[in-house]
């Protein structure tokens, strides 16, 4: 269970930069990305793209595939995936909860 939560605070720390959000964006179009390709359009220099792409790949969220002499970089949805079912998860919780304290106050 320790472990599962560890997963999913990486997860949510990843997400918690708009950066980093905008490089998931990117990615979701389910084709490859180099460093040079993800750096287009952007102010930040290659190092920091590498710096955002290493804690999204830490996470899982994202992986790299080596081409050549070019690393490129995937999105895999499973984490997100996981994440949102852990939400459902809470949210199921949170309503059970609020019915039962209604069902009290209304008595």
């Amino acid at each position: 269970m320790a472990a599962k939560r560890r997963t999913r605070a990486l997860v949510f720390a990843a997400l918690g930069d708009a950066t980093r959000l905008s490089l998931v964006a990117k990615l979701c179009g389910r084709r490859p990305y180099s460093i040079s390709q993800l750096t287009q359009g952007s102010k930040l220099t290659r190092q920091a793209i590498t710096k955002h792409l290493r804690v999204l790949e830490s996470a899982g969220i994202v992986h790299s595939v080596r081409k050549g002499r070019e690393s490129r970089f995937e999105f895999d949805p499973q984490p997100i995936e996981r994440i949102q079912q852990y939400l459902d998860f809470v949210s199921e919780q949170w309503e059970q909860a609020l019915s039962r304290l209604k069902s009290f106050v209304g008595d």
